[in-house]
Parts: C-alpha cells; structure tokens; sequence
C-alpha cells in the first residue's frame, strides 16, 4: 500500500514578498553582479585565453567580415533601402551583442527573413505617403540626407504624415519607417525579457519555423527575379504578392535586359559551384571560400570598365557614401503606425537567435541564458536604431561559417565589424558600378538551404504526417499571403492540430502478454490472450470538456456495450414483462411470449464484469472529466459492472478525490483505484 506525502502548505503571499524584498534590495554586490550579468563580457574576456583562443577568433572574425559585406550590399534590396544602412547595421550588431550576448558563437547581424520583414513593411509605409517604390535614383533630402548624395531626379514631398519634417525624400522616408520599426520591435524584445516572457517561442514549432522559413524565401526569390532579369515592374505589396510578382513577370518578360540575363547566369553558376564545392571538400578546407567577395569585385570590375550602366542599362548599385550619418531619434508617430507590424518581427528575431544560440551551446557543452539572450537581441535593435541602421538577427549560415573556421569567442564578432567599418569609411564607393543583379544572385544562391526543405519533405511525412502538413499550410499561407500572416497561421493551425489529437487520440483494447503482468493493445500485438470477464479499456490523451464523447464513443464501441441503451433495453423488457404477467399470456421457456416480444427488448448478454481504465496516458482532467468518470461508474454499476481506474498519476488522483469519485470519506478508494493494470485484474478476477 502506498500513501502519499503530507505537503507542507506553502503560504504565497510571504513568500511573494520575500521575493519582492529581495529583488528590491542594493548593495554593492547585488549591484556587480546585475552590471555582470548584464554584461557577459565582463565575465568572460578577463579570463580570455590569448594564446588558444586568438588565432580561431581572428580567421572567422576575418572571413565572416568578408561575407557580410557582399552580403549586407545585397540584403538592402530586400529592406527597400539604400546599401549604407545595411553595413550600419551589421557593424552595430556585432559590437552590441559582443557586450551582451551569451552565445560564444553566433553571428549577429543581417539576416535575409528578417530584411524581407522590413522591407515589407517600408514599401507599404512608402506607398501610403505616395512614393514611387520603382523611383531608383531618388536620394535623401533634409535632415537624413546623406552626405555625397547626388541632387539628380529628386523627388521631395512636403510631408506632413507623422511629423516627418517638412522636406524629406525617398529615403529619408523610408530609413525613418525601418529605425521606427526596428526600434519597437527591440522594445518588445526588451519588455519580453523584463517579463520572462520567453515561453512566447515555445508554440513556433521546428515545423511551423521551417515552413516560415521556406515560404518566406519562396518570397525572397520571387521579388530578386525582376533584378536577375532586369525587367521594370511595380512592386507588389499586400497578400498574394508573390503571384502578382510573377503575372507582371511573364507580362514583362520581354523587355528583359540581355546584359543582366548573361551576367546573372554566370554568376549563378559560379556561385552555385564553388558552395557545391565547398560543401563537398569543406573537411579539406581550412576556412570556406569567399566566392561572394570574389564575384563582387569582379563584377564591379567589368561593370565599371565596360561601362554596362551608361551602353546597356544595366542597373547598378549607384553612390555609396563613407562615414556615418549623425544618430538620430526614431520618429515616435512613425512608431505607431508600424507598432502592430514590428511585434512579429520581433518574435521571430528572438526566436531564431535563442534556438541558434541554444543549439550551438549544446553541442559545444556550454549553457547559455535566454533571457539575456532576450535583451541581447532586444538591445541590437534598440541602439543602433538610434544610428540609421534596421532589425537583425542570429543566422544559421554565418553562424556555420563561424564554427567551422575556428571561432572561440565573440571576440570574432569585433574583428568582423573592423572589417564592415574599413568598408564603411574606405572602401564603399568602390561598389558604384555593382549591377544589382549580381546582388539579386547572391541572395537567390543563399536561399538553397531553406529551399532545399522541399527534398525533406517524403521524410518528413514519412516520420509525422501532421507536422508536414503544419509545415505545407505555414509555408504556403507565408508565401502565398503574406510573412505576417503566415507565421500567425502557422502557430494557430499547429495548435489546432494539437487540439485535434487530443480530441480524437488512439483508443484501445488491451490483452494480457501471455504469462507475464503486462497489457498491450491487441490490435497492435499478435498472441495477446484476453481476460476473461475483465476489459481494459486504455485512452491515449487527457480526458477534458472537448473530447469527452470520444471518450464515451470509443469506450461503448470497444466493449460493444452501451450501458445507457442496455438500461434502457432493460426496463423496457421488465415493464413488457409486467404487461404480460397481468394478462396472463403463456411463456415460452425462455420466458419470451410467442410472436409478441420483439429481439430488441431481449436483455443483451455481457461478456464482462469488470471494466479497467488504463489512466497511464491521461495527464490530467478537469471538471468534464471528473463528472465523465462518475458518469460511466454509476452506469455500469447499474448493470452489475465495476469499474476499476489503474496507473493514475497524482493530479489526477487529486482531482477525481476533489470531484468526490471516491466518496465522502474515500473508504472505497482501495478498491477502486490501482497502481497497476494487473493489481485491478486480479481484484477484477477475485470479485464474485
């Protein structure tokens, strides 16, 4: 006999208080420790190891640096910005998240989902305040106006939406829209973090964040074809952008530029070969091929030299200025306007770089904090809104990249935004004649992680059906209707989906394995023997409000018993009965009266008389559920069935003790509840 442990009560309110009181306290090293924890380097860079950990920071630092540069250049095409911001944002992010990041491996900064996001958001802002979003060569004016910015075909509106100042152009507009919305969104991060609001991550399934993911980059690849081809066409905004991009497409397919049709294939090629083979000998290799730099400065090379802008009309990059602009308060009545918008973002933005971040700590066996992570990424998109620059991320590509050229700590991190700033202050105009094409390749080639996810797919249904299909409609929704939409369909159907199985789960019959203690399902097992009069019925869910007349419908199926209908059945004989004793017709020997008692009215004969629950995967139940098991007790009973409940857990215990199942004074508890299947069986068997 087991008896449960006496808990002592624990009075919440003190110890609520106590909390409070603690929290609230100073002293000077609380203090250090909150400054420490706030800022992880503090902890770890004095104890930084020279000698082993300098020379595998210094090379990915290096080599991650040279990735991102093409990379930020191309991902401002996917922002709606201009190529400077995009460098701003990944020299920022890497410094910040130096300072507070926990991860000693992933890399912050520019991400192409992330991109996609704002530039979704920019293009629509930019179209309320009546931008053309096809005008190229329209530069900043007034106050966010760059420096060696060229005056031709400048478009200025005397604005008057959300306090922008009175003259401002294209781009001032719309880097104002993106640090408004960068800067809630490191907000919302920053308020998850206060409020430990990190659970928010759990319900983004592997599933629905792959489908995100895929559909998002269906998304991507569809609005860089226009570049690939250098074909003018309005940019599509609102749900169901991706097949209105391609019907403009194929309307406009014949004013494709041949100069960007032969560049973009090369590069294609090129860039598609070398990560081939890169990916094949990257065992071989001590650091991964800068193909991206390379194409770049090759394409800059013979775009600037054969002229390709001013003979073919090739579109290119155009003025990149050096230096920083001024910071710069985000707008606050912009905030409004894209408060709603900047809540995905930047769920997804956390999300990605704790998983990432999670990931990596695990397979190099060190524990991160997520909650810090939180303000981390959340503080990334704080500060450098304030410095022109747009939301980031962790990415799983230069995060690879990192580990596997040797990076120890963020100390990498620094070197590579030396590397972003060198650029920034030197090197940036030498992209002019860069044809935005080839930047349209180096995104296209980037997404063939995410887009290889449709070769996963026969495995995946394979090992669960319902998650593939959580991953098509995420993915389909996201590309089909919109980012935004998608992610939001996602995490709802794959709920439903868990609703589903909870209301509708597996339902069986269990026989006894033969000369052992132990039950399986015998629609699943061969050789089972059954009990004889005894039923075990096993319910592979919680019993709850939404699934409680499966429970009863697979319950009255399984044991071909109805009790209800039986008692029916039953009075209906013994009130028929009565009729015919008064009349005195004559019997037959089986107490039928000739040709007037129908079969129906004839008592079914049960096979069994004891029923056992298997409660073993019912985690919990609530009220439904209480008044369910009372419901069936008390009807078998009335047919001379007892039911027995066998493997409970103590929730559940607890709650059929407070739903009175077992009494007042619970004396019949013994024999009605049982620690095992085999216990209830035997009592079942001991029963007279």
């Amino acid at each position: 006999l087991m008896e449960r442990r006496t808990h002592v009560k624990i009075n919440r309110k003190e110890v609520m208080l106590a909390k409070l009181k603690k929290s609230c306290s100073c002293t000077p090293q609380k203090l250090k420790n909150f400054v420490m924890d706030f800022f992880p380097v503090l902890r770890w860079l004095p104890k930084y190891r020279c000698k082993e950990y300098i020379w595998g920071d210094v090379m990915s630092g290096l080599v991650i640096g040279i990735i991102l540069v093409p990379q930020a250049i191309a991902y401002s095409l996917l922002a709606g910005l201009k190529p400077i911001y995009s460098l701003y944002t990944s020299f920022f992010a890497n410094i910040i998240y130096f300072l507070m990041g926990t991860s000693r491996h992933v890399s912050v900064g520019i991400f192409s989902l992330i991109s996609l996001m704002v530039g979704q958001v920019v293009d629509r802002e930019l179209l309320l305040a009546g931008f053309d979003l096809n005008d190229d060569a329209t530069p900043a004016l007034g106050d966010g106006s760059l420096q060696n910015d060229s005056l031709s075909n400048t478009t200025a509106f005397n604005l008057t939406i959300a306090g922008i100042n009175a003259e401002c152009g294209k781009e001032c507009y719309a880097i104002g829209i993106a640090t408004a919305l960068t800067f809630v969104a490191g907000v919302y991060q920053v308020l998850m973090g206060i409020f430990r609001l990190g659970f928010v991550s759990m319900y983004l399934s592997e599933s629905v964040l792959d489908g995100f993911a895929t559909g998002a980059s269906l998304t991507i690849l569809t609005a860089q074809v226009k570049y690939l081809i250098g074909i003018k066409i309005p940019r599509s905004q609102g749900h169901g952008m991706l097949v209105i991009t391609w019907i403009n497409i194929f309307r406009n397919i014949s004013q494709a530029n041949l100069c960007d049709v032969i560049t973009s294939a090369i590069c294609i090629v090129v860039l598609v070969t070398a990560k081939e083979l890169g990916d094949r000998y990257k065992h071989k290799l001590k650091f991964p091929l800068p193909t991206e730099l390379v194409v770049i400065v090759v394409a800059t090379l013979v775009s600037h030299y054969g002229k390709l802008n001013e003979v073919y009309a090739s579109s290119v990059s155009g003025a990149i200025p050096t230096g920083f602009i001024p910071p710069k308060v985000p707008e606050f009545n912009l905030m409004l306007r894209v408060a709603v918008d900047a809540l995905p973002l930047a769920i997804v933005s956390f999300v990605f770089t704790v998983s990432l971040s999670e990931m990596f700590a695990k397979k190099y066996a060190y524990t991160i904090r997520a909650n810090q992570e939180m303000f981390a990424v959340g503080f990334c998109n704080i500060i450098p809104s304030f410095f022109h620059s747009f939301a980031t991320s962790a990415a799983l590509a230069k995060t690879l990249v990192k580990t596997s050229t040797g990076c120890q700590t963020q100390v990498s991190g620094v070197i590579s935004a030396m590397v972003v700033l060198l650029v920034l202050l030197f090197l940036a105009p030498l992209f002019y004649s860069l044809q935005k094409c080839v930047l349209a390749c180096i995104i296209i080639v980037s997404l063939r992680g995410a887009l290889r996810k449709f070769r996963d797919v026969p495995a995946r249904y394979h090992m669960n059906k319902m998650d593939t299909l959580v991953w098509v409609v995420t993915m389909s929704a996201s590309a089909l209707v919109s980012t935004e939409i998608g992610l939001l369909v996602g995490i709802v159907f794959s709920m439903l989906c868990i609703i589903v199985r909870t209301q509708r789960p597996r339902t069986a019959l269990l026989g006894q394995i033969q000369d052992t203690s132990f039950y399986e399902d015998d629609l699943e097992y061969e050789n089972l023997s059954t009990v004889p009069k005894v039923k075990i019925f096993r319910f592979e869910a919680p019993l709850y409000y939404a699934n409680r007349n499966y429970f009863l419908k697979s319950l009255y199926r399984l044991t071909n018993l109805d009790p209800n209908l039986e008692a029916a059945r039953r009075k209906k004989y013994e009130k028929r009965e009565k009729q015919h004793l008064k009349k005195g017709i004559h019997r037959t020997a089986n107490g039928l009266g000739i040709g007037e008692t129908t079969l129906s009215l004839v008592p079914k004969q049960i096979d069994f008389q004891a029923l056992v629950v298997d409660c073993s995967s019912i985690s919990f139940l609530d009220t439904t559920g209480v008044n369910t098991l009372k419901e069936i007790l008390k009807d078998y009973k009335s047919l001379n069935i007892s039911v027995l409940l066998a493997c409970c857990n103590p929730s559940v215990i607890d709650s059929l003790k407070r739903g009175g199942y077992f009494g007042r004074d619970f004396g019949c508890m013994q024999e009605m509840l049982f620690y095992s299947i085999h216990n209830a069986v035997l009592f079942a068997k001991d029963q007279k």
